[in-house]
């Protein structure tokens, strides 16, 4: 069968009507037009990821940057908890893991940018979205232009500019962005006056972003002033029910760029002005695709590697210009000096979270273990950092026929071009779905027919025709295109899909994994070794698979120890039948598994806290460190039916 696309129609590029961009002095720049970024006025697709310096030991912070390069990151992107650095007014912590200039240095060091998000309110699961208790007891007016409230903003932000100066681009340093706010919908004056602000107090970045999140419509923001971002997740974990939701839009290609489920416990789902944002003025940019979610108490989702890969696939396919996840590696919350630090419906919020677990089920997890997303997002990295430049001017293209989430029979797929060379992006992936095998499928992009290819199985991928690389034209390829060496080409090989090429009119089929031309080597890769390429400054390499090492440790079952110190832990004490172990391990290298079924679990080592979970149907692993040569205690209480597991 045929399978057609609407008419390509080229979208005139806007240049110089955003307030954004910038040359340094050595002649290197960032610019924003209506469609891409532009990295010394070529077009440039970034690859950004959610990392939270507080969230983690400072001693940690190099190891796992080098894992976020290696896994095709390009902006480390994170939030300044305002809560976390002066939890006591005028008491500033900018120390150890709170050390904000040691950690942009290092992103320095190891070739990424930085995209700052200074709030002032940041949400991000954290105590009062960040604001500070003292804040919050001040007679006046928050997250608006009211006169006290933003001279407490202004000393805010001058006190971050104080631990960065030095580092911003135009300084030679890796800060090229700064996002003000965070799901602020309907005050634009605000989010003005806080740019200003912000630069005043000496912020000088080529992109300032905002997010844009609200209805269909988007939120109301400075036209001028920002690039819009936007996110996507594939569940709700702030919903207050136990509900499966339906399915998720976002592994259809639907270019409406706005998720009006994020934070829809905090906005309103329409507004009722007639108010539309211009989406035709800026690139599709995204801060939050969700590579994971949080563990809240009603609702314990799991986002597996394959919704990850193919979420942003589509989104890649639907023209997304700026790539970012949140979270790309996970967390765990500190304790402050007044209160826990995470969010709760103690402190107004529709749902709980755990004291100390900001895991996400992530590329990267809380302890720094490498999952599913992050090798299979990956393969998108190594595209998108090798040719984005020529993807980025690309438009999208629609298929012929639409097809909705929930039909499992009819392919999705769409095409980026730019009228001669382009790129089919393919998904048969739904969470929660199996779609049908959709065999004898024959693409016609209206200027070139590809061969037949059968589409089975779970699988999501982007087959390449017209395009030019090192001078020779790549017509077609029934095969997902990775990255490029000094004279070599790597491909994967997709699953069910015979290898084929054709170059400079020339077809070839790849049985045995290589093809070699004359200055040029096309190098096929099966799927599962592809997974495990990696590229970082030129140097591309294979990273050998690493099996955790399992802790054996003894668990036996005890007395009460202790009262348990935090009541923000409330269903745990809301047990009366909470069962105590006493836990020892006998190293403290590798991870305890608790494979347990409970509700709430909290580890105790010398009557600290140390580690805790909401059961979700997965293992549970907690580096043996955390316990080896303490007393340490395990506390659960009983499994519950009412709330929503993915994993039952």
């Amino acid at each position: 069968m045929i399978y057609r696309f609407k008419n390509y129609q080229k979208r005139k590029i806007k240049r110089a009507h955003l307030k954004l961009g910038e040359t340094r002095a050595d002649g290197f720049s960032f610019n924003v037009n209506s469609v891409y970024i532009e990295q010394n006025c070529k077009p440039w697709i970034g690859v950004m990821g959610e990392y939270h310096f507080v969230r983690d030991n400072h001693e940690n912070w190099e190891a796992e940057l080098i894992k976020m390069r290696a896994g095709g990151i390009t902006i480390v992107s994170t939030y300044v908890f305002w809560i976390y650095h002066e939890e006591l007014e005028g008491e500033y912590d900018f120390s150890e893991d709170r050390d904000l200039r040691s950690f942009v240095t290092l992103c320095k060091k190891h070739g990424l940018y930085v995209m700052l998000r200074i709030g002032p309110w940041c949400h991000g699961e954290v105590r009062n979205g960040g604001f500070p208790d003292w804040l919050l007891k001040k007679d006046c007016k928050l997250r608006e232009n009211n006169g006290e409230y933003l001279e407490l903003v202004r000393k805010w932000y001058g006190r971050i500019f104080s631990e960065v100066d030095g580092l911003l681009f135009n300084q030679g340093g890796p800060i090229i962005g700064v996002q003000i706010e965070n799901e602020l919908t309907d005050q634009p004056e605000h989010l003005a006056t806080l740019k200003e602000m912000a630069m005043s107090v000496g912020f000088k970045v080529p992109i300032w972003t905002v997010t844009g999140w609200n209805s269909a419509y988007g939120a109301k923001v400075p036209l001028e002033d920002f690039l819009v971002v936007f996110g996507a997740y594939v569940d709700a974990p702030w919903a207050d029910h136990q509900e499966k939701l339906p399915p998720s839009r976002h592994f259809i290609f639907d270019t409406m760029r706005n998720d009006a489920a994020i934070g829809m416990d905090l906005i309103n789902a329409t507004d009722d002005d007639g108010w539309r944002l211009p989406y035709e003025d800026y690139p599709f940019a995204t801060c939050e695709l969700g590579s994971g979610l949080p563990i809240s108490y009603m609702r314990r989702s799991i986002v597996s590697g394959m919704d990850a890969y193919a979420l942003s696939l589509v989104k890649l396919g639907c023209g997304n210009n700026l790539v970012g996840y949140y979270m790309y590696h996970g967390g765990t919350n500190k304790i402050g000096k007044l209160s826990t630090l995470q969010e709760c419906k103690a402190t107004g919020y529709p749902n709980d979270y755990p004291i100390l677990n900001y895991d996400f089920h992530t590329c990267i997890s809380q302890y720094g273990q490498t999952n599913e997303q992050y090798e299979l997002c990956n393969i998108l990295h190594l595209f998108i950092n090798d040719f984005g430049d020529m993807l980025a001017p690309m438009e999208h293209v629609a298929a012929t026929e639409f097809v909705i989430e929930d039909d499992v029979t009819h392919l999705r797929y769409a095409m980026r071009t730019d009228g001669k060379a382009g790129f089919i992006f393919v998904n048969h992936h739904q969470r929660f779905l199996q779609l049908e095998d959709v065999c004898d499928v024959v693409f016609d992009t209206g200027f070139f027919r590809f061969p037949s290819i059968d589409v089975k199985g779970d699988i999501a991928f982007i087959l390449p025709f017209n395009i030019k690389i090192f001078g020779k034209t790549i017509d077609y390829a029934t095969l997902q295109l990775l990255c490029k060496g000094e004279r070599e080409i790597y491909f994967a090989r997709i699953e069910g899909i015979e290898p084929r090429i054709s170059i400079d009119g020339v077809e070839y089929i790849i049985s045995d994994g290589k093809l070699e031309l004359e200055e040029l080597s096309i190098i096929v890769l099966e799927w599962q070794k592809a997974r495990r390429l990696r590229k970082v400054h030129d140097r591309i390499y294979f990273e050998p698979k690493v099996e955790e090492s399992k802790v054996a440790y003894t668990k036996t079952l005890c007395e009460k120890a202790f009262d348990i110190p935090y009541e923000a832990e409330f269903y745990l004490l809301k047990d009366n039948e909470l069962k105590w172990f006493k836990l020892s391990v006998d190293s403290d290298e590798g991870f305890v598994e608790i494979r347990d079924k409970y509700d709430v679990a909290q580890i105790y080592a010398d009557g600290v806290l140390v580690a805790d979970s909401f059961f979700d149907g997965l293992c549970w692993n907690v580096p043996a460190a955390l316990i080896y040569g303490k007393e340490a205690y395990l506390i659960e209480s009983s499994f519950r039916q009412e709330i929503y597991l993915d994993l039952k």
